[in-house]
């Protein structure tokens, strides 16, 4: 995968990660919305769910509102599930809160699922004095 690739992707997963936190903490997500949440301009992002409605990610309905599709939700919770381990291990080794949530981002999207799942294990088995 080439760095472009890798940056169209991660700027994929972010925007759906972001619907997806957006919808958990309000139960609806509007463009606006994930513009206050990721600090972009609103015509980056009305770019965005224009690419990832036509890529089968985000359904736009009449009233404005974003709904992931199947496809888009796997992923977004894929994407969650990743940053939510990273942070909390991030956490209990003692970082500070927001930088845990900074690397937690960065470290999310790079790598492969394969790689995350046996991190996963292992961290979990040293948890569990199983190492």
């Amino acid at each position: 995968m080439s760095k472009h690739e890798m940056k169209m992707y991660q700027s994929t997963e972010d925007y759906l990660e972001a619907i997806l936190m957006i919808k958990q903490e309000k139960g609806h997500c509007r463009s606006v919305d994930i513009a206050k949440r990721l600090d972009f301009k609103k015509s980056s992002v009305s770019i965005a769910i224009t690419k990832l409605t036509n890529e089968g990610y985000v359904i736009k309905n009449e009233d404005g509102m974003l709904e992931l599709t199947e496809v888009g939700l796997k992923l977004a919770n894929n994407i969650l599930e990743r940053h939510n381990f990273f942070f909390n291990w991030l956490r209990s080794l003692g970082v500070d809160e927001e930088r845990a949530y900074d690397d937690a981002c960065r470290i999310e999207h790079a790598m492969c699922d394969d790689t995350f799942h046996k991190i996963v294990s292992y961290v979990r088995g040293r948890d569990n004095g199983n190492s």
